[in-house]
């Protein structure tokens, strides 16, 4: 299989029940919604080839649209936003392929060649170059990777903060666990001091995976890990499932609370 084999799409997973700030996807930002600025961004990724809105919601729908986007309805009940993915990926992979080589690819040879990239509805300023090295390193031969996500050093002044997703990872770049909690921890180490003892890295909220991983993913067992922390990558690291990274240069925005909105809109002033 040759690289221009494959096909690539952004899936953008939105609901307006955010239990920190409602209705957030719709909050103004420099006089756009938010979810408007994420698909706008996603749409610049010169390595993709759709870019999709995943929602349950009939408003959010009719906005996506308007926009001229595809926007596949869910339903509301879904545990997370790859799981929100995740139950339309064979939908996905249709569309992404439409009727080209449908007399030569089975579904299953589409679904083997279809990546899918979930960049969350709340990253109003996500590069678009950060997805188009999302996509490299899922279609490079020489890794067998089903999932892949960016992380990038974390400032001093964030390590503690529990809004900010924090990745541990192995020599091999494989992640070991994901926390809203500074981990490692530094024992007798001043909290204040931690950041000189060890690097720190954050997780930038985007997730690359095979659609045929993602196909698997509502037959994976809820995890409790999951469960505590609100992280749903939780459930593929609890299961048993590699996640690999890659370093980004730039730290990553998403937002989840007034003080993040006020960053967000400060950023476009």
């Amino acid at each position: 299989m040759n690289n221009k084999s494959y096909k690539c799409a952004v899936a953008v997973p939105a609901r307006l029940g955010s239990k920190r700030l409602p209705n957030k996807v719709l909050k103004d930002i420099g006089g756009r919604p938010m979810i408007q600025c994420v698909l706008e961004q996603c749409s610049k990724a010169k390595s993709i080839d759709k870019v999709i809105l995943c929602t349950d919601s009939e408003e959010l729908k009719t906005f996506g649209e308007g926009l001229g986007y595809k926007v596949f309805l869910t339903k509301k009940n879904c545990e997370s936003g790859t799981d929100r993915i995740a139950s339309k990926t064979k939908d996905i992979v249709s569309y992404l392929w439409g009727t080209h080589l449908s007399e030569e690819l089975s579904f299953q040879d589409k679904v083997d060649r279809s990546l899918i990239i979930n960049v969350q509805g709340d990253q109003p300023f996500i590069n678009p170059v950060l997805i188009d090295e999302t996509f490299k390193k899922l279609k490079n031969k020489k890794y067998s990777l089903k999932v892949v996500t960016p992380i990038y050093k974390l400032p001093a002044s964030n390590i503690h903060n529990p809004n900010v997703v924090k990745t541990l990872i192995r020599k091999d770049g494989t992640v070991i666990y994901f926390s809203r909690t500074a981990i490692p921890h530094i024992r007798d180490v001043p909290i204040d001091k931690w950041h000189l003892h060890a690097t720190y890295w954050g997780h930038a909220g985007i997730y690359g995976f095979t659609a045929g991983m993602l196909l698997k993913w509502r037959g994976i067992s809820n995890s409790e890990l999951e469960k505590a922390e609100k992280l749903e990558q939780l459930r593929l690291i609890d299961a048993g499932y590699e996640i690999s990274t890659f370093v980004a240069d730039e730290e990553c925005l998403s937002v989840d609370t007034e003080e993040q909105l006020a960053i967000a809109r400060s950023k476009v002033r």
